[in-house]
């Protein structure tokens, strides 16, 4: 990405903007970004091939004219301003149309700076890992100690309600993605939001569809680094190599904290059923002591206690940070708790990634200690669907009992062919000779039915994608109810 691009994009906004159309406005990001155009005045329209939940009823809500399809005939009467998701290509009809007329247009990460970040300060959370979890606490800290900040996540937040909040105060808490930008600005992301504070909660390699490889992931991120100002902040979790490699190259003020190690780490560890309680020590000296997140597992802390210490270099204190960490309800999809019946219990989760997956049974294991877990696993996402990580997700089932992989999902879009895709007969023939059961389902109907013979009283079912997976969980709770 050239910032001589973007300015000149920039540049060419109205001052007098009253209209705005948002090209891919089912995306979570971008429809947050029209209600929140919407509740600053601005009249908004938008199109998208497909309009999901949550995204749809939100959109209805606001009484947004969301269009289905893409047509050069939704650029009529032309809007004063259109902005352009990342899943919208050059070839697109209404973006072929876009291209040809007069209209301005900027991608959804500098309409975010234009009209909410600068003037605002913006605190960032990034990384492979724990960025929703941890946008989401920083958001709710600083909400519970009435700073009323700005908040933008990739997620749905069960204190706010919603993904997005305006608010009116200094802050504006933000998740920096790093995936792209635009077909016209391939940079991802998070280059443009500037953050005077920043959480790196891990480095890992993700997105194969994108990025070559883990040093081709570490430049996006030393990208952003670099671009910070000597006195903004950077927390870095030293638990990740790669992510201290990265952090070195910034020129802001670091601080390191970590589960394994990092100038702050977590003490006196201990879950219960109302979540993780911690204290928090520097060196030698315990410097925050009580806290409590209703969250388990490591990396849960590890989110916690990155929050703790980005806030507390931005005046908050001790106290408060407790007292937000402690109002937290969680985010929907993360570790969350869809239902009971027949006495089994399902949760849903978005991970994705081995790490994710690992952590994730971690967590469950912590939280239903003494209780089977059985995981049904969908690759979805652009990198699990390939064979890049076929190795480790068969190390990352190690906590569960029994493992159902769902097919492959396929992608019109982004097809792979069979040597590139995960084969899951083969990993199912590797967990299980680690010590789980593990079956490859030929379908999601065969996955279904394999669980409710399986699941006993008791039992722990986790449902793993970062997609609707057929509506696995509600329909598992209505067949356990059922059977």
């Amino acid at each position: 990405m050239e910032p001589t691009d973007s300015a000149a994009r920039l540049a060419r906004v109205p001052a007098n903007c009253k209209r705005i159309h948002l090209m891919g406005i089912g995306g979570t990001a971008m429809a947050a970004l029209a209600g929140m155009l919407k509740e600053r005045g601005f009249a908004v329209s938008g199109s998208d091939n497909e309009l999901y939940e949550p995204t749809a009823s939100l959109l209805r809500r606001l009484n947004i004219d969301a269009r289905r399809g893409f047509a050069p005939a939704n650029l009529q009467p032309p809007p004063d301003l259109v902005v352009v998701g990342n899943v919208i290509t050059r070839n697109n009809p209404e973006a072929a149309a876009l291209l040809q007329s007069a209209v301005p247009y900027v991608s959804m990460p500098e309409a975010l700076w234009h009209f909410f970040l600068r003037a605002r300060c913006p605190l960032m959370v990034c990384g492979t890992h724990g960025k929703t979890t941890s946008t989401s606490l920083m958001a709710q800290v600083l909400v519970a100690a009435g700073r009323d900040p700005g908040v933008l996540i990739g997620g749905m937040s069960l204190n706010l309600g919603a993904n997005y909040y305006l608010g009116a105060g200094r802050y504006f808490v933000i998740e920096g993605d790093e995936y792209d930008t635009a077909f016209f600005d391939k940079g991802p992301k998070f280059l443009h939001y500037r953050p005077q504070g920043a959480v790196l909660t891990s480095l890992e390699f993700d997105h194969a569809d994108i990025y070559r490889d883990l040093a081709h992931v570490k430049s996006a991120f030393e990208a952003m680094v670099v671009r910070q100002d000597k006195t903004a902040v950077l927390a870095v979790c030293a638990d990740y190599p790669a992510a201290l490699e990265v952090a070195a190259k910034s020129p802001a003020r670091r601080i390191d904290y970590g589960v394994r190690a990092g100038q702050f780490q977590p003490a006196d560890v201990r879950a219960d059923s109302a979540g993780t309680h911690f204290s928090v020590r520097r060196g030698d000296r315990i410097v925050a002591r009580d806290l409590m997140v209703p969250l388990w597992g490591a990396m849960n802390v590890a989110n916690a206690l990155g929050v703790y210490v980005l806030l507390r270099e931005f005046g908050l204190a001790d106290a408060e940070i407790a007292h937000g960490l402690a109002s937290f309800k969680g985010v929907a999809r993360r570790q969350e708790l869809v239902g009971e019946a027949d006495g089994v219990t399902v949760i849903d989760d978005f991970a994705h990634h081995p790490t994710a997956i690992a952590v994730t049974l971690a967590a469950l294991a912590d939280r239903y200690p003494g209780r089977r877990i059985l995981a049904a696993f969908e690759p979805r996402s652009n990198t699990s669907r390939r064979n890049v990580f076929q190795s480790d997700f068969a190390r990352a089932f190690d906590r569960a009992a029994r493992v159902y992989l769902a097919p492959v999902y396929f992608k019109e879009n982004d097809p792979i062919a069979p040597a590139e895709r995960l084969a899951t007969d083969v990993l199912a023939r590797e967990i299980a000779g680690r010590g789980p059961a593990a079956m490859a389902c030929s379908s999601n109907e065969e996955l279904l039915h394999a669980l409710c013979v399986d699941a006993k009283a008791g039992d722990v079912v986790a449902v793993m994608s970062n997609g609707p997976f057929d509506n696995l969980k509600l329909r598992l709770l209505e067949a356990l109810r059922r059977r």
